[in-house]
């Protein structure tokens, strides 16, 4: 096994086949966004999400999915610029991938980077017990997307990737990423199931008091439709929408959604309507 690859795992301190493909998951991230730095990529474009939250800011739920942000509308953009430095850098710790743009359906430039997970699992001494229960063919899927005409409103900081991959990335700042979040919770498309997910970052970012950005919330309403009217979004009409969202939510489903990304899955244990309630009082706003 690569002793950069080894290295990185054994901060994670997997022990279970779960663990480690949290683990790989995360480790494939950071070295796409080592890619896409080196690419120059950060010059154009910013980190956010849950992703962007747990490798920047302590979130201690594992993510799926890389999202990025355009700092200004840059007509021609494409994502197909930065894949050769992505793969270059994936392939320097000896992993084996594949970069696949996805058909467009909707403004939002998209690709997933793919690895066959029997063989990676086979490259690691102490994941290959759990090996010979993936099937042949099973592909580590992360997905990458770009939103090419943002909202914009939003400030940033510079984050470091720390050796052995060190890279500068440009993320979020933490109350215009809690006013993506809320926005998440109350516009994401459910689908077959509640995205717990968006309930667990709630109550983190709840919990560390962080301020969420009513303007930049302001601003992704109005750009979809959500808000309309005259006057400013205020906290109190963020509250009655929460409030009224929280009351349509099976907890159950959506504690069944997390559980993979943690550590203890008696952290949701106790979720229901009246918890989120009485959470969500506390929201700050700047």
């Amino acid at each position: 096994m690569s002793t950069v690859l080894d290295s990185m795992l054994s901060k994670y301190q997997p022990k279970t086949a779960q663990d480690y493909e949290n683990a790989l998951k995360e480790i494939i991230q950071e070295m796409t966004l080592a890619g896409l730095s080196r690419a120059g990529f950060f010059d154009k474009a910013s980190f956010y999400g849950g992703t962007a939250l747990r490798i920047f800011y302590g979130l201690p739920r594992f993510s799926e999915d890389l999202d990025f942000t355009l700092n200004s509308l840059q007509p021609g953009f494409t994502l197909k610029n930065y894949f050769t430095s992505m793969r270059q850098t994936l392939e320097s710790l000896g992993l084996e991938v594949e970069i696949e743009e996805v058909k467009k359906d909707s403004d939002i430039d998209s690709a997933f980077i793919k690895t066959n997970t029997k063989i990676l699992f086979l490259k690691i001494d102490a994941a290959k017990q759990y090996a010979g229960k993936i099937h042949s063919h099973q592909k580590m899927n992360i997905k990458f997307e770009v939103d090419p005409t943002p909202p914009l409103g939003f400030e940033t900081e510079v984050k470091v990737l720390h050796p052995p991959i060190t890279a500068a990335v440009k993320v979020l700042k933490l109350p215009y990423l809690f006013s993506g979040k809320i926005h998440a919770v109350l516009f994401r498309q459910w689908k077959n199931r509640v995205k717990g997910r968006d309930f667990y970052d709630l109550l983190w970012y709840l919990g560390r008091k962080t301020p969420m950005d009513l303007g930049y919330l302001e601003n992704k309403m109005r750009q979809g439709g959500a808000w309309t009217e005259a006057r400013k979004l205020t906290r109190e009409d963020v509250l009655s929408r929460l409030e009224s969202k929280i009351n349509l939510v099976d907890f159950k489903s959506a504690g069944q959604d997390v559980v993979r990304f943690i550590k203890d899955p008696a952290e949701v244990h106790a979720w229901s309507q009246e918890l989120f309630i009485a959470a969500i009082q506390d929201l700050k706003t700047q």
